[in-house]
């Protein structure tokens, strides 16, 4: 499949890459189908790219890249919406901001991941209500503050 993206212009994609959102991204609930793009090889961000939208793309990656502890319980309605049969058949990313201005600000969306099926190229983005997860958790520790006179 040929896409036309603003970031990476005409692409191929393979179609293990092209998704089904039936759990649509907050905000985008007219976009129905995604493509997961590796911009640089061995990256730890991925692109999730519309597929019929050049210029809407979010960048996303694996909290547990970073050090960071993050699992959780799959809602029932999930599992049903994306026909769950096995965990391993999951991928679960977070949405990342990026400031242009300070990569290391970056933060992730840990309240609402992307789960990606890999076995039926089904996904959608999954509310964790109830959870505590934060919608900009940063994604590196700063360095510990300097004390005065230091």
């Amino acid at each position: 499949m040929k896409i036309q993206t603003t970031r990476f212009g005409e692409i191929e994609v393979d179609d293990r890459y092209v998704f089904n959102f039936t759990m649509p991204i907050l905000g985008y609930n007219e976009e129905e189908q995604f493509v997961m793009i590796e911009s640089k090889e061995a990256s730890l961000f991925k692109w999730i790219q519309s597929t019929h939208t050049p210029d809407l793309a979010f960048p996303a990656t694996i909290p547990s890249f970073f050090g960071i502890d993050y699992t959780f319980e799959l809602p029932d309605e999930a599992e049903a919406s994306l026909e769950v049969t096995t965990a391993e058949d999951l991928v679960v990313m977070n949405i990342a901001k990026i400031p242009s201005d300070n990569p290391r600000k970056t933060t992730v969306n840990l309240l609402a991941p992307i789960v990606f099926n890999i076995k039926n190229n089904k996904a959608g983005q999954v509310i964790l209500s109830g959870t505590g997860f934060d919608v900009t958790y940063p994604l590196f520790k700063d360095e510990e503050p300097k004390k005065d006179g230091e």
